[in-house]
């Protein structure tokens, strides 16, 4: 087993929770960085892990300060950070531009560094949209369509900072190994009742904000699996220039509704089992920003292809219920969600 010492970026986020978890345990030492170091121990808190192993330094995605200390003496780096807003910004380059300038941002210091390979933190948003209404299937080998009228500001960012990525790297690269993982809908439990916008969908269904399920849906992904991939990813050989989509099975709102009913019993009382018609989901789109930002995915079927994360990897993937479960539990136990 392969270790050394590892950069995890955006130590706060949901996915970069687990996988520093995941890569303290297996012996690695890890650096993460986060905005501010005001916030230095409440991470180590959430964290939950061997202290001694772990470093936290100060670094932003818009500026050069504090990249190069938390990337010295790294042989590989974790790029996580990244801007997930809960709305539709005013400016789409209000997420454009961190994105893609804080993975090149990254990329230019681990090369400075001499680090021997980053593994960045995609999306599916790169790989399945800019499509009609319909049903599909994807794998890595598919691009997001970014002159397709749906495509959004989140969409649009992920697509293009990866893009920017792999240009940077094909002209300024050198030795030094890239590879991406991009992940579907993450779900799964939470560390901290500071919880992830990816979620949202769970816990509007869980409390009642929905008035009925409106006819959209997403491939589900288990954090723990998301954070696998990416341990993986950073140690296996032959990397440069993969690309791993993270997916499972794709639920409808409705289908996870159901599940809830089901599963949940009395605890998922306010989930609604009514299907939302498009027609009034057009309608609140007009006042509710959310609303307006998914409208365009109404009717849309995406099926997720990761044979190939299998195969190279030898990846697994837990069950779909466990992880829609464990989410709505966490959001319980978390008090996020009262039943």
């Amino acid at each position: 087993m392969m270790t050394g010492t590892v950069l995890v970026t955006g130590g706060s986020g949901y996915i970069a929770g687990f996988t520093i978890r995941q890569l303290v345990a297996e012996g690695w030492t890890v650096r993460t960085t986060i905005r501010s170091l005001a916030k230095e121990q409440q991470v180590r808190d959430i964290l939950d892990v061997d202290n001694s192993k772990l470093s936290v330094f100060a670094a932003d995605l818009m500026s050069d300060e504090g990249w190069a200390e938390a990337m010295q003496g790294c042989t590989h780096v974790a790029h996580l950070a990244s801007p997930l807003p809960d709305a539709s910004p005013k400016n789409e380059d209000d997420l454009i531009i961190p994105a893609r300038d804080g993975a090149l941002r990254a990329l230019r210091f681990a090369k400075e560094a001499g680090v021997q390979r980053v593994v960045m933190t995609s999306s599916m948003a790169a790989i399945a949209y800019g499509v009609d209404r319909g049903e599909y299937t994807f794998s890595e080998k598919d691009w997001t369509n970014l002159d397709h009228p749906d495509v959004y500001p989140y969409v649009k960012s992920k697509t293009i900072s990866e893009r920017a990525a792999r240009d940077w790297m094909a002209a300024e690269g050198g030795e030094m190994e890239y590879c991406s993982i991009n992940p579907s809908m993450v779900l799964g439990p939470i560390l901290s009742p500071d919880f992830s916008t990816s979620l949202e969908a769970v816990k509007k269904m869980m409390d009642g904000s929905f008035p009925g399920a409106p006819d959209l849906g997403f491939c589900v992904v288990d954090v723990r699996d998301v954070a696998d991939l990416h341990v993986r990813a950073l140690t296996a050989p032959d990397m440069d220039g993969e690309r791993f989509f993270a997916a499972g099975k794709f639920y409808k709102l409705h289908d996870i509704a159901m599940l809830l009913k089901e599963k949940l019993g009395d605890e998922a009382k306010k989930v609604p089992t009514r299907k939302l018609p498009d027609w009034l989901m057009k309608v609140v789109a007009i006042w509710d920003p959310v609303a307006r930002q998914v409208k365009s995915e109404l009717g849309k079927v995406r099926h997720a292809d990761v044979s190939h994360a299998k195969e190279k990897l030898d990846w697994q993937t837990r069950d779909e219920e466990v992880t829609i479960i464990d989410t709505a539990r966490s959001l319980i136990d978390h008090g996020i969600v009262t039943t």
